[in-house]
């Protein structure tokens, strides 16, 4: 795991792009996949890949897009919906067009339709092979909508959102009362198989759940902790972000050592 400390939420931002930039291109062959995020936190990571378009170091055109995750209940086109808040703070930003970019569907007549329609995206991820995963982590260690207690190997599928997170969202809608109950998310066991997983952290309410993802045990009680086990995970982060690492000589030591390729 590479742990890079930047001094401001906006560099980080900029360490972060380059993280996911560098995975892009160390793809072999074909057009580029990429896992997006929602959420306050990716949005200074997308801001610099709009600058990196601009100078032409990078182009968007052809990149396919998979979300993390949808509420249940709101469709597609619902203003609040997961879909086109990435319409609005990852396409229209970056020149992904909105015809490459998949979410999952949480709107159906049943349970059993909703159960349907995860697996089925569930497949064409794994179809599809994501080069680069990005990420946040909520206040109680969640990735995508995987709550505490989520299988460490669990699918995309629908899951119960936590009062926690519920309270967390509910400045998007009128309150936490109004925030959906339930999503669909791609489980923590689906995320690991992206080839390189960038992980985004900023600000003094993330530093508990950074804390316990990286330096805790491996464990479903956070589910961030899942990073441990990837070969190729990228966790940028503020300095308010990193206030409660015990390790954090050794990370600044490692960055320090990455100029010469170790």
């Amino acid at each position: 795991m590479e742990v890079l400390i930047a001094a401001t939420a906006e560099e980080a931002a900029t360490f972060a792009a380059e993280a996911v930039l560098d995975g892009l291109r160390s793809r072999r062959s074909g057009d580029n996949v990429l896992g997006v995020a929602t959420g306050s936190t990716p949005l200074g990571l997308y801001a610099e890949l709009a600058k990196a378009v601009e100078r032409g170091e990078a182009d968007f055109s052809t990149t396919t897009a998979f979300a993390l995750d949808e509420y249940v209940g709101l469709e597609g086109t619902h203003e609040q919906s997961y879909r086109q808040t990435l319409v609005t703070e990852l396409c229209n930003v970056v020149g992904l067009p909105e015809s490459r970019l998949n979410t999952p569907d949480g709107y159906g007549d049943s349970e059993a339709q909703i159960r349907a329609q995860a697996a089925a995206y569930d497949a064409a991820i794994i179809e599809a092979g994501v080069d680069v995963q990005i990420l946040g982590i909520g206040t109680n260690g969640h990735i995508g909508f995987n709550e505490p207690g989520s299988s460490l190997r669990s699918r995309t599928r629908i899951k119960r959102l936590s009062t926690q997170t519920r309270v967390d969202n509910a400045r998007f809608f009128e309150g936490p009362d109004a925030v959906p109950t339930h999503s669909v998310t791609q489980g923590l066991g689906t995320i690991l198989e992206a080839r390189r997983m960038v992980l985004v952290a900023t600000g003094s309410k993330k530093a508990a759940a950074i804390a316990a993802a990286l330096e805790g045990p491996l464990s479903a009680a956070c589910p961030g902790s899942v990073l441990q086990l990837h070969p190729d995970a990228v966790v940028v982060l503020d300095e308010a972000a990193a206030a409660g690492l015990k390790n954090r000589s050794y990370y600044d030591d490692s960055a320090a050592g990455l100029q010469f390729g170790i």
